[in-house]
């Protein structure tokens, strides 16, 4: 096993050599713990969930997909809270809910009177505390390890024989079986040096097992069994000490998981205990050091692929005093710079290849019953979790939700038979399959729903944009063909089934709702309202795309395109607006005006079916955002700040990327709905990407809604579509030179001011002979692998 981790170590560490690197050190700190207001478990209740202000507002998060930590750097009673995101219980919506793994104390004793200071780290993903206790320097490091599926924590001192503290960890929420099925059972077993947390949740039958092995160099450890709930591992006078942690469940993602009843879905599986123990056992063997060698070489493969310099300087206050000085009006760029990595941190922090996507939560919950079941709410909340995931390099983090997608694709066939039953059963068709598959909002780990509600089947094509855009992006068409095509394909048979042809000619979705839209105190419910109309439409024209590409015959292609012309997906309204409801006339007439969801510029971003090519539809957008507003919940001023972008605005972006630091974000950076919600860190990410590079509309437009703010600058490795890998360097807001890396070898096409007058040379020093399609447009051939110069 030693082996096959150094070859792996070996290998990370030599692709790091072929990739950027991260010129400047991103850092959340500060200067005294987490608090401690309300003990651990009273927590006042917010919008009808427990609001722990501890943990939403200070903690430090770290995870490795599978599992996530938060560290609270406390020196009296350390307390680190572990989630995992395989264990769910009942929940509050009946699809099962996200819940708190396990709570883990360190009874240390200290004060921290001198040189307090806990940290995380972005460009290595490690997590310390540092402080002095009676002229002793104590450390703690902390990791969350993907390759070995290993969290590990190190204490140690500057002088020998100093790290004495108690281990007690506990099992939240524990509550009798009963008839309700919320129960859930756990017992705490100490033997020399290992600690497993072991139980069972009621509704499922779900068993989950945690173990900590304590490993001390010098010192002794004495163990105690208190009762079956507790027990505890004394540590006295050792020079340093080790824990790793791990934890898993009896889930395995699969078909099962979403078609048999909930006590049976993990019927046969393999109980956690033999992995866990395994995980330790080779964590041990490796050791600490190795561990976190190997640890930081994976994570920097991923986050060291794009780096954006907006400011040369760091701050030299606290995270805490940096975002408070940032809502004064000392509005310091360095913030903006760690916000924007904050958001990649966070995703390879909680999706990872053979892990579960990230929820609502990310991988990080300390509650019983997570806010809205800490699920994968598919009316914008996992799509925005993703909207990142290409431009920011990252686009292998992709495949947990395509895997995801997929497990759940035969319950989906069975809920689209029920939909086009319920509502249009003459489509109906006596294949299965040849009915599609749907999603609806609500999904978790567990189960999915249907659409219908508050927000039509537009959800699914919602989804599938991302399956086009990871092809887009990567133009691999072995992906296209097994994954992408048939996700594609599969929504449009259903979605072709919602429609219902009108006496004008047109087809419409009906019943139709535009996400969440109240009217007269209400879900409204229509016929076509533009969301669901113009994922339609995105869905459609994609497919079509991708049978082009693959040369696809397949008899529906003839039943889209026959569909497609009378989808009639935009409407403009008499105040210039894009209707949200074919029905309105003025903005505003139907549901809340100044609505959070903004569904209907969903086909501006992420969709393209509204952008500069198309003026009188921009235009009305444009309209639309400004009398919708900017003041909104944290993920819903993401949104904005990526349609005000797709605008060209930057300025107006730019605001909005402010407002999400202003008034959408804790003191850990973590965003909030309010509560904590992770998809506000990933939208305002992709946000920035996006004023700094679109390739939306045909060409790659570097610094395409670049803030005045920003008037110089550099960034690297970010994705156009077409896998292109660009970099940029800009003075006065015009860009100075540009870096290209084409990884297919496709033609080239590129916006920005004055390009018909630029040099392009290639990787060899070759000039490169380019066609001006206008003063501002070019385009050249690449071949796969080169990288390309061009000089303004």
């Amino acid at each position: 096993m030693i082996k096959l981790a150094t070859l792996f170590l070996l290998l990370l560490e030599t692709c790091n050599l072929l990739g950027n690197n991260i010129n400047k050190e991103y850092t959340l700190w500060y200067n005294r713990p987490a608090f401690n207001r309300g003990g651990d478990f009273n927590y006042p209740v917010a919008r009808g969930y427990p609001y722990d202000e501890d943990w939403e507002r200070w903690s430090l998060p770290i995870g490795n997909g599978s599992m996530g930590a938060c560290i609270f750097g406390r020196t009296d009673i350390e307390r680190i809270q572990l989630s995992e995101k395989t264990l769910g219980n009942k929940g509050p919506y009946q699809l099962g809910g996200f819940t708190n793994f396990a709570e883990i104390y360190i009874d240390v004793n200290h004060n921290y009177s001198k040189n307090y200071k806990r940290t995380l780290n972005l460009n290595e993903a490690i997590s310390t505390v540092n402080y002095q206790h009676e002229n002793v320097e104590y450390t703690r490091e902390y990791f969350a390890n993907y390759p070995s599926q290993i969290i590990a924590v190190k204490l140690k001192a500057d002088k020998s024989g100093m790290i004495s503290f108690t281990l007690r960890p506990t099992i939240p929420y524990l509550k009798p079986f009963d008839k309700e099925q919320n129960g859930r059972s756990g017992h705490v077993q100490v033997l020399p040096g290992l600690i497993t947390i072991t139980g069972n949740i009621q509704y499922y039958d779900l068993d989950y097992e945690a173990q900590i092995k304590i490993v001390n160099y010098n010192g002794t450890l004495t163990c105690k069994n208190e009762n079956k709930q507790n027990g505890i591992i004394e540590v006295s006078n050792a020079d340093s000490v080790v824990l790793y942690i791990t934890a898993a469940t009896s889930y395995q993602l699969k078909e099962s998981v979403f078609l048999r009843p909930n006590a049976e879905k993990f019927k046969g599986n393999v109980h956690p205990h033999s992995l866990i123990t395994k995980r330790i056992k080779e964590a041990v063997d490796k050791g600490y050091e190795f561990l976190r060698k190997e640890h930081i070489a994976d994570y920097q493969y991923f986050f060291n692929r794009v780096d954006i310099q907006l400011t040369d300087k760091i701050p030299t206050i606290p995270t805490d005093k940096l975002l408070s000085q940032y809502r004064s009006g000392k509005h310091d760029t360095y913030l903006e710079e760690l916000f924007f990595q904050y958001g990649r941190y966070l995703l390879i922090a909680s999706s990872r290849v053979g892990s579960l996507p990230p929820n609502l939560q990310g991988v990080w919950t300390q509650y019983d019953f997570s806010p809205w079941s800490g699920g994968y709410w598919h009316n914008v909340n996992v799509q925005m979790n993703y909207w990142h995931v290409f431009n920011t390099n990252l686009s292998e983090l992709f495949n947990p939700y395509m895997e995801y997608n997929e497990a759940f694709r035969k319950a989906g066939v069975q809920k689209a038979i029920d939909y086009i039953t319920r509502h249009n059963p003459t489509a109906l068709n006596p294949i299965n399959e040849e009915n599609g598959w749907t999603i609806g909002t609500g999904a978790t780990a567990f189960n999915i729903e249907a659409p219908g509600g508050h927000s039509g089947p537009g959800t699914g094509g919602f989804t599938t944009k991302l399956f086009w855009d990871y092809y887009d992006f990567t133009r691999d068409t072995q992906l296209l063909k097994e994954h992408v095509y048939p996700a594609l394909l599969g929504i449009s048979k259903f979605l072709s089934k919602t429609l219902k042809e009108q006496p004008d000619g047109t087809l419409l979705v009906d019943p139709s709702f535009s996400p969440e839209q109240k009217h007269n105190k209400q879900y409204y419910r229509t016929k076509g309202c533009i969301f669901d109309q113009s994922m339609i439409l995105e869905t459609y024209q994609d497919l079509l795309k991708a049978a082009k590409i693959l040369n696809s015959r397949d008899p529906f292609l003839k039943t889209v395109k026959e569909q497609i012309g009378k989808l009639d997906a935009i409407k403009i309204g008499e105040s210039g607006q894009i209707k949200e409801f074919r029905e309105e006339t003025k903005y505003g007439e139907i549901g809340e005006y100044t609505h959070r969801h903004i569904s209907h510029l969903c086909a501006m971003y992420p969709g393209a079916t509204i952008n500069n090519n198309t003026p009188e539809w921009m235009k009305a957008a444009i309209i639309t955002l400004n009398k919708r507003g900017d003041k909104s919940t944290g993920w819903a001023m993401a949104h904005r700040q990526n349609l005000w972008a797709r605008a060209k605005n930057g300025n107006k972006a730019y605001q909005l990327y402010q407002n999400i630091l202003l008034r959408g974000t804790s003191e850990n950076l973590w965003g909030v709905h309010p509560p904590f919600q992770i998809d506000a860190n990933f939208g305002a990410t992709a946000g920035v990407a996006e004023m700094l590079l679109q390739s939306h509309e045909g060409y790659i437009e570097p610094l395409a809604a670049l803030p005045d703010t920003w008037n110089k600058g550099n960034f690297k490795g970010l994705m156009a579509r077409g896998n292109f890998q660009i970099s940029a360097n800009w003075e006065n807001g015009r860009a100075t030179c540009l870096s290209i890396l084409s990884n297919k070898g496709e033609i080239c096409r590129l916006k920005h001011a004055g390009l018909s007058k630029a040099k392009i040379t290639d990787n060899q020093g070759n000039n490169v002979k380019f066609k001006s399609i206008n003063n501002h447009i070019i385009e050249f051939k690449t071949q796969k692998g080169k990288i390309y110069q061009v000089k303004l």
